[in-house]
């Protein structure tokens, strides 16, 4: 078994699509209306993008009654300021709550979670 890609519901794939290319610098390799997916030019797993016509974005932190996160992306970073400005540049949104120094946890454009994370020490 081999995982392909990791797939995250939206009400605009290819607006997300082209958000995570931003991020990441990989390439749209599929584009439909109703299903994008990023793969890295060696060929691992990539990202795809299904559209979701009834997506509820997650609420961080947790809520009692909100919709909860089911999963996060960790994209790990050289430097977390300058990461971070480039994920804003591209339409992420900082979380207000961080959980630690060596974190940022932001949102992307679909309100999806997703945290940049540096090594320390």
């Amino acid at each position: 078994m081999k995982l392909t890609s990791t797939v995250l519901g939206t009400p605009e794939p290819r607006a997300l699509a082209e958000f995570y290319s931003k991020l990441l610098g990989w390439p749209i390799r599929t584009d439909e209306p109703e299903w994008v997916t990023l793969r890295p030019d060696d060929g691992s797993a990539g990202l795809s993008f299904q559209l979701e016509t009834g997506h509820v974005p997650p609420v961080w932190p947790p809520a009692e009654g909100a919709q909860q996160m089911q999963l996060h992306l960790d994209i790990e970073v050289d430097d977390l300021e300058a990461a971070t400005a480039v994920a804003t540049a591209a339409g992420a949104v900082v979380a207000g709550f961080q959980p630690q120094d060596d974190v940022r946890v932001c949102f992307d454009p679909a309100g999806h979670p997703f945290c940049l994370w540096t090594r320390t020490g």
